[in-house]
């Protein structure tokens, strides 16, 4: 009988789409999956704020599961969750933060680990074994740590806090940058150099191409300068993201 099911489950593998995306998938192709030991799964978390006049709202979110993807097909038997939008990103009134811009949505810590972590427990419960929080947006890294270590005591699922993501765009990435002759007034912490050539390397449409060349440095919510932001700059922080991620990734699941 135990023959059989696996037999079958290898058919269902075989015969599953090959997205590595979880929404994109049926249940019964993803029970087959889990089956045949794709236990790992990423939770991509991004973000809906401004980004000056130059990139679009969605950027956290579209990078998020762009580069989770890709993670995840390096890693070779893992998928990708949803993205979560909704995140803190300051007081709505007034306003604070990224809120002072229009268009940016922020909702309070408590909403926000609550739903991280009733989507870990989800996914544990439908049988994968390790479940990796991993956030584009810098405020929140603590929030994800919070929920990981609440979820210590799974039964049989680990919850990881994948801070090695985030810390690559601040370290390696700006060293990389700089190391190209790059300031780091210019490079800068939102919306400048760093960011903006990141977001191009993931997805053009991001930014607005004809606004970039006029935009100003350090005003309309940039920290930084981004109108010399290309792809090519930007591919020097997806290597490492994704490279670092993977390896962390890996990392734990052994140590455990």
């Amino acid at each position: 009988m135990l023959a059989l099911m696996l037999a079958a489950a290898a058919v269902a593998v075989s015969a599953a789409p090959r997205s590595a995306l979880l929404e994109e998938l049926t249940s019964t192709e993803l029970r087959a999956l889990l089956a045949a030991g794709t236990t790992t799964v990423l939770v991509p978390i991004g973000g809906t704020e401004q980004n000056g006049a130059h990139m679009v709202l969605g950027k956290h979110n579209v990078r998020a599961r762009v580069l989770a993807t890709r993670i995840a097909e390096r890693l070779g038997d893992a998928l990708v969750a949803p993205v979560v939008a909704y995140v803190p990103e300051g007081p709505i009134d007034p306003p604070g933060g990224h809120m002072r811009w229009a268009g940016t949505i922020s909702i309070g810590d408590a909403a926000f680990e609550g739903l991280l972590e009733g989507s870990a427990r989800s996914l544990c419960r439908h049988g994968f074994r390790d479940v990796v929080l991993l956030g584009d947006h810098g405020g929140y890294q603590r929030n994800l740590e919070r929920v990981a270590e609440r979820a210590r005591g799974l039964r049989g699922c680990r919850v990881h806090a994948l801070t090695e993501y985030y810390r690559v765009v601040q370290t390696e990435y700006v060293e990389a940058l700089k190391a190209r002759g790059f300031a780091p007034a210019a490079i800068g912490s939102h919306a400048g150099l760093a960011d903006t050539a990141l977001a191009l390397a993931v997805d053009p449409a991001l930014v607005r191409s004809e606004l970039l060349a006029a935009a100003a440095p350090d005003r309309d919510g940039v920290s930084g300068d981004p109108r010399a932001a290309t792809a090519a700059l930007g591919q020097l922080g997806v290597e490492r993201i994704v490279a670092a991620s993977v390896d962390a990734i890996r990392a734990r699941r052994v140590a455990h």
